[in-house]
């Protein structure tokens, strides 16, 4: 069994923000594979389902973020599951909006719903670490990740939530390589062959006459003889 959790802040108010693309990521899972309906359990909502023998539990903590771990800790209590049965699924501000890296263990780098997580379970769980990408100035982020995503980013969001979806099954198997692959033919799809070659560009036609004609110079036309006949005759003499 897997135990798999979506970082967010619980209610409508904060449901398009980018510090939610951890419920996003969930849900879309959820829709496309025929989860149980999201309940109300272990101070959060989940959502239940299977990768062929696979089972995994969805939790989206309601303690809001800085308290994520107490939702995950009594969830993992439940079904007796260890720390290396945990992926998170959190926003990312040092990867560019789009990009997605698979992580396993390590620091929080100060995301308070890892920093919880790490007090309740440790930190040598998996995280699916989804870029959003970083205002600029560290002053800035609590208002950017608190704020909704534009409508620039849809595309690239749809992709990425796509990508998480269709390679959710290899991820349930531990195959985190096809995993990342499933999410890339999403966000960067290889372009289509056309199956042409590229034309040949035409030989030049050879002129008329080769270079060694056109070089040659013109033959001076001949002078008109003016000389008389008796003329001639003395010249022909001389």
């Amino acid at each position: 069994m897997k135990l798999w959790v979506g970082l967010g802040n619980p209610g409508a108010k904060y449901a398009a923000n980018r510090h939610n693309i951890g419920f996003m990521a969930l849900d879309r899972i959820a829709s496309d594979h025929g989860f149980s309906p999201w309940r109300k359990a272990y101070q959060g909502l989940v959502s239940e389902g299977r990768f062929g023998s696979e089972k995994v539990v969805l939790l989206k903590p309601e303690t809001f973020m800085n308290l994520s771990g107490q939702s995950v800790r009594a969830a993992a209590d439940f079904y007796k599951l260890t720390v290396e049965d945990l992926t998170v699924f959190h926003d990312e501000l040092d990867l560019f909006p789009g990009k997605l890296r698979l992580k396993q263990g390590g620091g929080h780098a100060g995301h308070n719903g890892l920093r919880s997580i790490h007090g309740h379970m440790g930190e040598a769980y998996a995280r699916v670490r989804m870029g959003i990408g970083h205002p600029g100035h560290k002053d800035a982020v609590a208002h950017y990740v608190l704020h909704d995503f534009n409508k620039a980013d849809q595309d690239w969001l749809d992709d990425i939530l796509r990508g998480i979806s269709d390679g959710a099954a290899y991820l349930a198997a531990g195959d985190g390589a096809k995993f990342m692959n499933a999410v890339a033919l999403r966000t960067a799809p290889p372009r289509p062959s056309t199956g042409t070659a590229p034309e040949k560009a035409p030989k030049e036609k050879p002129a008329a006459s080769s270079a060694k004609e056109s070089a040659a110079p013109a033959k001076a036309p001949e002078a008109e003889d003016t000389r008389s006949p008796m003329q001639k005759l003395m010249d022909r003499f001389r």
